[in-house]
């Protein structure tokens, strides 16, 4: 029977065997024909005994990168199309520069849909004005790896009343995360949010647990505090690290007796919410620093998260731009849209302020845009002078020969993570043989992990 004209034959070059076996099935699944190589020279070899339409290509190899092969492809009688294949999203705007802005690119982890997409050659679908993108718990957006854990989090700490404090750089959502805390729990009493370094030591006392008319001068009625406003719901204490010490004693006791006294008053009132707290300094921080009581720590923090920062899901950055314009668009009545290269420049940017800086800087180019077209209008420069820089990862420029990129990506990703080789390559997308063999390249033969 002669072959159907749609079913392509497909050589997947790629080293990671786990990916390299999902791969195959979805291809397979999907109708057409694959062949696998794990290395540039099986690779070729395949090139020689057979005709390709398409070829989908890891950029870090064992024996060298895949874009080496770019200028050998073009010497074949048909030249397959060729996807690039990468584990870090900041690769995607360098190697345009070096392979040119025709090749397809693929990050892992690589979806069904994307390989299709490839496949059939037909470009993704841009995403209409009124694109709807999933806001997980009503509020939070990203479907990044850590993102999904984030998710996952706050589901199970949901079902529970433990306290929860939330760790992260300034600007990655704090209060948001809190809000989703409270909405997953459906608990019948409100969210009451404030901020601990917000007010005087004489006031925090009274913002926390209520006073009593004439308690203090300006005391002209009684006065709920935060924690009865939030009864059989959630407390958020925002930047708690900033409370006086001295105050902190008075918030062990609510902790511990589930009672506030107001200030002035005598009487003890029962009061029942859970507590997410939020800190942009680190544990190690908190503990050095001793702005924290450890008793309290211990009470705030029974369930600790950690939220990424921006520049550790770049794949959600897209996804935040378009939310952020699809909002302006809508208060304002304007259509602005995106265009690829714009979304790729923002992902490519590594957002010191986090996802705040990203949305203001979205806004400002919305407001700098002619609100007549649907074009945006992009800012010349990214950075915001309050936004100090938070990562030591070096910035990637276009025109960097392919062996200086892969060479910048691998030690900073082994920065990153303390010099462990297994979860550097899999934060790159690559087998730790692959790794091994790159350092040894480099001259750095060091085998600890």
């Amino acid at each position: 029977k002669e072959r159907d004209i749609h079913v392509l034959t497909v050589l997947l070059v790629d080293d990671d065997a786990e990916f390299t076996e999902v791969a195959c099935t979805i291809i397979e699944f999907l109708g057409h024909e694959v062949l696998t190589a794990a290395t540039l020279n099986e690779a070729r070899d395949w090139l020689e005994k057979e005709t390709f339409d398409h070829v989908l290509l890891d950029f870090m190899l064992p024996d060298g990168s895949g874009a080496h092969l770019f200028n050998e492809l073009d010497a074949l009688p048909k030249r397959p199309r060729v996807t690039l294949i990468t584990g870090h999203p900041s690769v995607k705007s360098v190697i345009k520069g070096l392979c040119g802005p025709t090749v397809d690119y693929l990050v892992k982890p690589i979806q069904r849909e994307e390989i299709e997409a490839v496949l059939s050659q037909k470009p993704k679908e841009k995403a209409p004005a009124e694109e709807k993108i999933e806001k997980h718990f009503d509020l939070l957006i990203g479907e990044s790896p850590v993102m999904k854990e984030l998710y996952k989090l706050i589901s199970r700490v949901s079902k529970t009343s433990a306290n929860v404090m939330l760790l992260g750089e300034s600007g990655v959502g704090k209060e948001v995360v809190a809000a989703a805390i409270h909405r997953a729990s459906e608990s019948e009493g409100p969210y009451i949010a404030t901020n601990c370094g917000a007010f005087s030591k004489e006031l925090i006392g009274s913002e926390l647990f209520g006073h009593e008319k004439g308690a203090f001068t300006g005391a002209v009625g009684r006065k709920e505090g935060v924690f009865e406003q939030a009864q059989g719901g959630t407390l958020f204490l925002d930047e708690i690290t900033e409370m006086p010490i001295d105050m902190q004693p008075n918030l062990l006791r609510v902790l511990e007796n589930k009672v506030v006294i107001r200030v002035g008053g005598t009487k003890t009132i029962p009061v029942s919410c859970r507590v997410v707290s939020a800190t942009n300094r680190t544990m190690e921080e908190i503990a050095q620093s001793k702005v924290l009581r450890e008793d309290i720590y211990f009470r705030l923090a029974v369930f600790p998260i950690t939220i990424p920062p921006l520049r550790e899901r770049k794949e959600d950055i897209p996804l935040l731009a378009k939310t952020f314009i699809a909002e302006f668009n809508k208060d304002n009545g304007s259509k602005f849209k995106w265009e690829e290269s714009q979304l790729d420049t923002l992902q490519a940017y590594d957002w010191p302020g986090n996802v705040r800086e990203l949305r203001h800087f979205v806004h400002r180019a919305a407001i700098m845009s002619d609100p007549e077209k649907s074009e945006i209008e992009l800012p010349k420069t990214i950075e915001s002078p309050f936004a100090q820089k938070q990562s030591t990862t070096p910035a990637l420029q276009a025109g960097r020969t392919i062996e200086d990129v892969e060479k910048e990506l691998i030690y900073a990703t082994l920065e990153k993570v303390n010099g462990n080789k297994t979860t550097a390559a899999e934060m790159l997308g690559i087998s730790t043989k692959t790794l091994y063999n790159r350092l040894h390249a480099y001259g750095d033969l060091s085998k600890d992990e």
